[in-house]
C-alpha cells in the first residue's frame, strides 16, 4: 500500500509540474475568463441598438488609438488615463486610484453609451477642463464600433 500511495503521489506532482509548464507567467491583475467569439457575438447581440450592430474587430481597431494611454482588464493599471474595465454605470472621475482633472471630478454624470459617445466625439468640447488630449472620432459608425467593442470587453451587463 505503501508503494500505490507513492506512486500516487509521483503521479500527481508529474501532472501538476506538467500543467506548470504550460501556465501562462502569473500578472499582476486578475484575469478575466476570455470570452470565446461566439460568447462575444453573444454579448454583442445583447446590447441595445445601435450597438448591437457594431462591429468588434472594428471596434478593436478603433481601441488601438486608445490603447496607449487606457486598459481594459480586470485590475489593470491606470496609466495616463484610467483603466476602462467596469466603466459603464461608474460615476466620472471616480475610477479608484486615478488623479482625476478637477472638471472630471465635478462632472456629476454616470458612464453610459450616450455620455462616452458624447465623449469620444469631441472630448475637450465636451467637458470643458479635461486632461484628456484625445482629439475625439468624428465618424459615428466608429463611435459606434468603438462602444459596442469597450461593453462587449469592459465586464458591461445589459
Amino acid at each position: 500500500m505503501h508503494s500505490h500511495s507513492s506512486a500516487t503521489i509521483a503521479l500527481v506532482l508529474a501532472l501538476g509540474l506538467a500543467g506548470c509548464s504550460q501556465s501562462p507567467p502569473p500578472t499582476s491583475a486578475p484575469a478575466a475568463p476570455e470570452m470565446t467569439p461566439a460568447q462575444k457575438q453573444a454579448a454583442l447581440a445583447s446590447l441595445p441598438a445601435p450597438y448591437n450592430t457594431g462591429d468588434l474587430a472594428k471596434g478593436k481597431a478603433k481601441f488601438a488609438l486608445c490603447q496607449s494611454c487606457h486598459t481594459i482588464a480586470p485590475g489593470g493599471p491606470n496609466m495616463t488615463g484610467p483603466n476602462l474595465y467596469g466603466v459603464f454605470g461608474r460615476k466620472a472621475g471616480a475610477a479608484p486610484g486615478y488623479s482625476y482633472s478637477d472638471a472630471m471630478k465635478a462632472a456629476g454624470f454616470t458612464w453610459d453609451a450616450a455620455h462616452l459617445d458624447a465623449w469620444l466625439d469631441d472630448p475637450r468640447g465636451y467637458l470643458k477642463g479635461t486632461k484628456m488630449t484625445f482629439a475625439g472620432l468624428k465618424d459615428p459608425k466608429d463611435r459606434i464600433d468603438l462602444i459596442a467593442f469597450l461593453k462587449v470587453e469592459t465586464g458591461y451587463k445589459p
